[in-house]
């Protein structure tokens, strides 16, 4: 190769694909590196997408998205919050990852700011990079059950300040952002003139009966700021590639614009998958929901009970953030010895930031037997080699 660019040399890898291929080498790894949901699609869905490709949809559609997808989505955002919403507010995306990248590309120019919480999904930070923008990290505490707060957020504004990223509920951390924190934000955002992002992909998976705060529940929010989604999570579809981003009609024009060159369109099959999914029972979205409840229990509370170990209770996704300083060695560090001694396969907290060092993120996504069985292992290593704790 005559010429590597500056992107593809600095360019973000990822730690949790990174550990996946580490795990490979051992016959029995239990593998709890991916945020996947070990469901499969629900049925209707899928028929809805076969019976697509049988019509013929397979066609080139408009680059925005096909309208009967478009008047789903701000259907379910009108019945959501109150707040009527129209189909051009909506453009369809390649997963919830495109759909962020839509929105920095119409936003950021090189050397603005982004800021995000330390930890966060590793993407943002490759995403920012991508555009020549600034990441501007956040620190959240365990102690305010890692929440992004608007006091700190107000610390680190500067006038290159464009966007700021949440993620609720969140990956890695599983917290949530509750409406006063939310509203709090989106204040501070207005009042400096800042967009935001709100990346909510993870809106049905909350525990203890919780409900999710939208960002588009806050009056007029619409009007500056973005909701990206995905029917990744919710419905089992991680492999549809199936997303979108709700906001105002002049930037979704714009990033249509952008889709031209980037995908041209996602393949309308996908999409009426999609709107049997967003409109359709939802019932498997209920069960998963309580499987995935079921499946928390065994990892926190099963966690706690190991020395050394101390997790908070997760408020949403699927994902547990163990603190594990009192084994006195990096997240890395402690994930390789896991992996090497009990052949379970652990994600080190310092993959999603400075801030994750000194923590583990686990995802609950697989099934009861492989949860109990990784906590078994971790829990019968652990009193061995750690009698002290």
């Amino acid at each position: 190769m005559y010429h590597w660019s500056e992107l593809s040399k600095n360019y973000p890898a990822s730690s949790i694909r990174k550990m996946a291929k580490l795990a490979a080498q051992f016959d029995d790894t239990l593998m709890l590196t991916m945020g996947e949901p070990n469901f499969e699609t629900p049925e209707y869905i899928k028929k809805a997408g076969q019976d697509a490709i049988a019509a013929n949809h397979t066609h080139y559609g408009p680059n925005v998205g096909e309208l009967s997808f478009q008047q789903a989505v701000a259907k379910k955002y009108t019945d959501q919050t109150g707040i009527p919403f129209d189909p051009s507010e909506v453009m369809a995306t390649f997963g919830g990852t495109e759909a962020i990248l839509h929105v920095m590309m119409a936003i950021l120019n090189p050397g603005d700011e982004v800021i995000i919480a330390d930890p966060s999904y590793p993407n943002y930070l490759g995403q920012i990079m991508l555009l020549g923008a600034t990441v501007v990290p956040v620190p959240v505490y365990e102690a305010n059950s890692f929440k992004m707060q608007a006091s700190d957020i107000e610390q680190v504004l500067t006038d290159k300040t464009r966007l700021i990223i949440l993620n609720t509920p969140n990956n890695p951390m599983g917290s949530i952002l509750d409406q006063s924190d939310m509203e709090a934000i989106v204040a501070l955002a207005d009042r400096h003139q800042i967009a935001i992002l709100s990346d909510e992909v993870y809106e049905s998976l909350i525990y203890d009966g919780k409900k999710h705060f939208s960002l588009f529940q806050i009056p007029r929010a619409k009007e500056n700021h973005f909701v990206v989604n995905s029917l990744s999570k919710t419905y089992a579809m991680t492999g549809w590639r199936i997303g979108y981003v709700v906001g105002n009609k002049d930037a979704i024009d714009r990033m249509a614009e952008f889709r031209e060159g980037i995908g041209f369109c996602v393949p309308p099959f996908i999409q009426e998958a999609a709107i049997a999914a967003i409109t359709g029972p939802q019932d498997d979205v209920r069960y998963f929901l309580e499987q995935y409840d079921r499946r928390r229990h065994i990892i926190v509370d099963g966690l706690n009970q190991i020395p050394g170990f101390h997790c908070l209770n997760t408020e949403g996704a699927f994902y547990a953030f163990p603190n594990i300083k009192a084994f006195g060695k990096s997240s890395y560090d402690f994930a390789m010895e896991i992996l090497t001694e009990t052949h379970v396969a652990l994600t080190p907290g310092s993959a999603f930031g400075k801030m994750g060092e000194g923590y583990l993120r686990i995802p609950f996504a697989e099934s009861e037997e492989v949860l109990q069985e990784a906590v078994d292992r971790i829990k019968a290593y652990i009193i061995k080699a750690y009698p002290n704790l």
